[in-house]
């Protein structure tokens, strides 16, 4: 956790959409905002890797709430 920064880009996969950014970096796991959802703590046991201002997070360590927001980051309120 010591490599993260508040701002980094959170994605599901290397290469992917970010669908998010770090909002605080806490001692067991970050705080990220998703894209038209809000906040969600996150376990540090859901970090697949950080680098280069990018957290990737392992899908299958989150919970339901968080990656069905993730499914809708990128829908538009406005249709």
């Amino acid at each position: 956790m010591a490599r993260v920064q508040i701002g980094d880009q959170v994605y599901l996969e290397e290469g992917g959409v970010p669908f998010g950014a770090v909002r605080g970096v806490q001692r067991h796991g970050l705080n990220i905002y998703v894209e038209n959802a809000g906040d969600f703590d996150i376990r540090a046991d859901a970090v697949k890797t950080i680098h280069d201002g990018k957290v990737v997070l392992l899908e299958s360590r989150l919970g339901p709430s968080l990656r069905t927001a993730i499914a809708h980051a990128h829908t538009s309120e406005h249709r």
